[in-house]
């Protein structure tokens, strides 16, 4: 099998579980060389440890992204592992455990948190990122965004959805920046997926159902539905993408 990433390196945010995690078990078999910052330690070390017991590379780290010292030394720590950054997967967010309620009823401070991880912390990790990958001039950068910005259809994350929707904008101007230093930044938008965040949610069944109703393709999205999409816009099969969304939801938004 031809590994597409392979001797590439990559950092992969919030792989300790969920998304993250299937993104960086999938990479692995690519061949990629892998750092996975989370804000769990413990649950780092295990999809690492994971990895290595099947023959490949990552190192794990604990790093809280809203914390600007942090993303420094999670690219401190890539350039003393490896050398180098090839990609960045932006998959941290805030999402396990946040609770439904309407537009109104949001705390102050929930909003701040929502805006802190997500946005705050994703254009932290590029500021610190980007200068690794300039020294080489080539690199990509994939954001996780959600088929929420466009669909408009879940109610009660009001700060979850902009903030989101900042990202694919964050995205976009990016791309446009940074294209002259040869690096491609991209976005991937999920729809509703079989991850621990949706799983716990009261009456999750019936929010499966909703949604497999309206999509295209009628089964549940699960986490290694994904995975295939982050490997093309992370593998120099994609050199000529930038500043696109790539919708992952079965069919839910179509435009």
């Amino acid at each position: 099998m031809s590994l597409r990433l392979e001797n590439k390196v990559a950092i992969i945010t919030g792989a300790g579980r969920g998304l993250g995690k299937a993104f960086a078990l999938r990479f692995a078999r690519e061949g990629a060389r892998l750092l996975l910052p989370d804000i769990s330690l413990e649950r780092s070390e295990n999809t690492a440890r994971e990895i290595r017991a099947a023959g490949g590379q990552a190192a794990a780290m604990p790093a809280d992204i809203s914390d600007e010292q942090a993303t420094l030394a999670i690219a401190g720590k890539a350039k003393e592992l490896y050398g180098r950054v090839d990609i960045l997967l932006n998959n941290a967010a805030w999402s396990y455990g946040v609770e439904f309620k309407p537009w109104n009823e949001l705390r102050v401070e929930d909003w701040d948190h929502m805006f802190d991880i997500n946005v705050k912390g994703t254009w932290l990790c590029c500021k610190a990122i980007v200068p690794l990958m300039a020294e080489q001039s080539k690199g990509k950068i994939i954001n996780i965004v959600s088929k929420t910005i466009k669909s408009a259809g879940s109610q009660g994350i009001l700060h979850y959805i902009c903030s989101k929707g900042a990202i694919y904008t964050m995205t976009q101007c990016l791309a446009r920046t940074l294209g002259q230093q040869g690096i491609n930044v991209n976005a991937i938008a999920p729809g509703l997926t079989a991850t621990e965040a949706n799983l716990i949610q009261p009456d999750n069944v019936l929010m499966f159902e909703q949604v497999i109703a309206t999509q295209s393709i009628k089964r549940r999205e699960e986490p290694d539905d994904l995975v295939g999409t982050a490997v093309y816009l992370a593998s120099d099969d994609s050199d000529m993408v930038t500043g696109q969304c790539v919708f992952v939801d079965g069919g839910l938004v179509i435009y």
